[in-house]
Parts: C-alpha cells; sequence; structure tokens
C-alpha cells in the first residue's frame, strides 16, 4: 500500500476532499482483506484524511475508511449542500 500513498499529492488530496465532502453518501463494491464489509453495505463519509483514505461510518457500525486505488465504491448521494442547484421548470 506504500505506493499508493506516495502518489498522493497535497492538490489530489484536496480534490478528493472536494468529491467527497462529509456526508457524502458511498455504498462499496469490495474491501480487501474486510469480509465483514459485505458489497451493498451503505455509510456516509466523514472525512478524507492527509494520507488520501476516506473515513467512512458504516451502517453495519463500523467506521473502516476506503483506499482509493485498493477498496471499489460508488458515491449513492451527495449532502444536500453539494448537490447540483436544480433549474426551475416551465
Amino acid at each position: 500500500m506504500v505506493r499508493i500513498y506516495r502518489n498522493m499529492t497535497q492538490e489530489r488530496i484536496e480534490a478528493m476532499r472536494r468529491r467527497y465532502p462529509p456526508g457524502t453518501e458511498v455504498t462499496l463494491n469490495s474491501m480487501e482483506g474486510e469480509s465483514h464489509m459485505p458489497p451493498g453495505l451503505k455509510g456516509k463519509v466523514d472525512m478524507v484524511d492527509d494520507a488520501g483514505q476516506i473515513h467512512v461510518n458504516w451502517e453495519n457500525g463500523s467506521s473502516l475508511a476506503l483506499v482509493p486505488g485498493v477498496d471499489s465504491f460508488r458515491i449513492t448521494d451527495l449532502p444536500r449542500a453539494e448537490r447540483p442547484k436544480q433549474q426551475p421548470s416551465r
């Protein structure tokens, strides 16, 4: 896992913080080495740390961090403040 951290520049970490703000809902596809973290598990982002790991509060009570490039996940929903503004319909 050392190679992942070497590739994390401050700019990349700041971009990740913008992409995964606190409250972002994510759904797990797979987490390496964690059999108690099933595919489909949902959680909410707490923070992105200085190493680029995404800390998540999972619905099963776990608070394991996602490691981009190792774990697989997808954004399910953004926090209300981060959602694109809807244009009024005509």
